[in-house]
């Protein structure tokens, strides 16, 4: 399937521009293999080069993916220990293939509580990859969506104290510029695999309007097929944005 052959909308658009990501059941899949955890976050890695892969192919603008959440400091210590060694691998291991996709890194997220070294890597891949046009790849890594809209609100309020700006004058367009997704459209699609139905603190102001698709292919298994049927199920959607369809 191409993207061509993809239905428009009924409201004869097409897209998605943004399409966001919860990645899914990594846990789950290594579970049923009799396998470690961490194998499951090893095949999820392999699941994100080929998504990231196949949106560029798709024509996809923009992909983020949801890969650490603040919740996730929680998890037992050797997995998060696991999961911090997988994304210093990734941050240094796939600058070729971001480059070979034409993909802009960004990675979205407080750096506090990260190792050093990561935060080194994190400012070295985003710099490396900065000129890169054919696709912005976002990846949100320790990132809470309240957390993220409390510091704005905190923003916002310290303007205000210090008279730099008015209560009434703050609207959607200030409140955004204040999130770290300032400057990245919302998405139009969010996806989430392994069959939970929930969103789980991810972009919540940004997701105000977009389609949710649930899967129920856990994330290691998930491809570029997997996000065409997605895609699919988005194009064939009325978006009315709160007003009467046609």
């Amino acid at each position: 399937m191409s993207t061509a052959s993809l239905p428009a909308t009924p409201d004869g658009t097409s897209g998605p521009t943004h399409v966001a990501i919860i990645m899914d059941g990594n846990g789950r899949w290594a579970k049923a293999r009799g396998l470690p955890r961490v194998a499951g976050h090893r095949r999820g890695a392999d699941a994100v080069r080929r998504v990231v892969r196949g949106a560029g192919e798709l024509g996809i603008p923009v992909l983020t993916l949801f890969a650490f959440s603040t919740e996730n400091w929680t998890r037992p210590a050797d997995e998060v220990s696991d999961l911090m060694g997988l994304l210093r691998h990734y941050l240094r291991s796939e600058l070729e293939e971001l480059r070979k996709n034409g993909a802009r890194l960004r990675v979205i997220g407080s750096r506090e509580g990260l190792a050093a070294d990561i935060v080194r890597d994190i400012a070295d891949a985003e710099k490396m990859t900065a000129a890169n046009t054919r696709i912005d790849v976002n990846i949100c890594i320790n990132y809470g969506s309240r957390d993220e809209i409390l510091n704005a609100a905190r923003s916002l309020a310290r303007r205000v104290a210090a008279g730099e700006l008015t209560a009434d004058r703050i609207d959607h367009d200030s409140f955004e510029r204040e999130l770290l997704t300032a400057g990245v459209p919302d998405p139009d699609l969010l996806i989430r695999t392994s069959g939970e139905q929930r969103i789980s603190n991810f972009l919540l102001w940004q997701c105000a309007y977009a389609e949710l698709v649930f899967v129920d292919t856990l994330w290691p298994d998930f491809g570029k097929e997997h996000l065409e049927q997605a895609i699919a199920e988005f194009r064939r959607r009325e978006r009315r944005y709160g007003g009467v369809g046609g």
